[in-house]
């Protein structure tokens, strides 16, 4: 049976990033902050408001930002640099990987309005390649959290982590449907449903589109078991193995671009280790477009709906 999570009201995964911020900042004095002109939209305010000796304004300058959060670093502090997923990898992408990535540097990069469910910004803002862009550089941490009470966790076992982090959030309103008190485990996939005909691997937004599907699916009698990605690298790759053994057919969900995201990772996977057949749910290789997030969701098939068909796709195909 399909287990029912219930939507305690609909948060922004941003503002979940601004509790997490001012949660480990209070544990740890070492955390400070930095934003490249977008303070409010990164909800960093309560940090700043609290902490305004350890916060770094570096204007409409994300390079010399990334710099500056790799120096501070480097004197033992954990900064956390924020600004637009489009922002702070694409512009960005020389200095995170010379000066982030190729020391190993102790930087958290702060990723907000990913993906196409940034909405009606349109396609130069919304960022559907910025998962295969940081998966990409060695010694980097990707975490893509599905709720406001994940990406809290997320950024508070950042904090705790030695070493660079890409943290990936959004803009629009979304359930939050995760426990409040629970612990994020980097590295770890979290079981969300348990299932037996066929596995539904969701990272971020589209977490809450697969229970939907899962839900969907149990209805016409078939048993799917979901399985949160929350950190796409290191990607679980047990936890991916040992759900496929059981199931025998598997979709891959997530709010990116097909070219380098969750879905080749899973399928590279399943490959080298236990060939089974695997369904993608992605943007496609395009650019977004001004939109509504669920109308986006809708026209770029990563709905529940769009996700019940290729798990039936996937179960045909065994």
């Amino acid at each position: 049976m399909a287990t029912k999570y219930t939507n305690t009201g609909n948060k922004d995964t941003r503002s979940g990033f601004g509790a997490g911020l001012l949660e480990a900042g209070r544990q740890d004095d070492r955390v400070v902050a930095l934003c490249a002109d977008l303070t409010g939209s990164l909800k960093m305010d309560a940090f700043v408001k609290e902490f305004p000796e350890r916060f770094f304004q570096c204007g409409i300058a994300e390079a010399n930002m990334i710099g500056t959060a790799a120096g501070l670093a480097l004197t033992g502090k954990i900064p956390f640099a924020g600004s637009f997923a489009e922002f702070v990898t694409g512009r960005v992408y020389d200095q995170v990987r010379q000066e982030v990535a190729y020391g190993n540097t102790n930087v958290k990069i702060a990723s907000s309005h990913a993906g196409i469910t940034l909405g009606e910004d349109g396609a130069t803002h919304q960022t559907m390649e910025d998962i295969a862009l940081m998966r990409a550089l060695p010694s980097m941490v990707v975490i893509n959290p599905c709720d406001y009470n994940q990406t809290k966790a997320a950024t508070i076992a950042a904090a705790k982590y030695e070493g660079p982090v890409y943290l990936r959030f959004g803009r629009p309103s979304w359930p939050n449907f995760t426990a409040e008190d629970q612990e994020f485990v980097i590295g770890k996939a979290i079981c969300m449903n348990e299932g037996s005909d066929v596995t539904i691997f969701a990272t971020g937004h589209l977490v809450w589109e697969a229970i939907g599907a899962a839900e969907i699916l149990e209805a016409e009698g078939i048993s799917a078991e979901v399985i949160d990605i929350a950190t796409i690298k290191p990607l679980d790759t047990d936890a991916v193995l040992a759900s496929i053994k059981k199931t025998g057919a598997a979709v891959c969900a997530e709010e990116h671009n097909v070219c380098g995201g969750l879905g080749e990772l899973i399928a590279g996977v399943l490959a080298c280790n236990y060939p089974a057949p695997l369904e993608f749910i992605n943007g496609g290789d395009k650019f977004g477009q001004s939109g509504t997030p669920a109308g986006l969701l809708k026209e770029y098939g990563m709905d529940s709906a769009h996700i019940e068909e290729a798990a039936k796709r996937a179960i045909s195909r065994k």
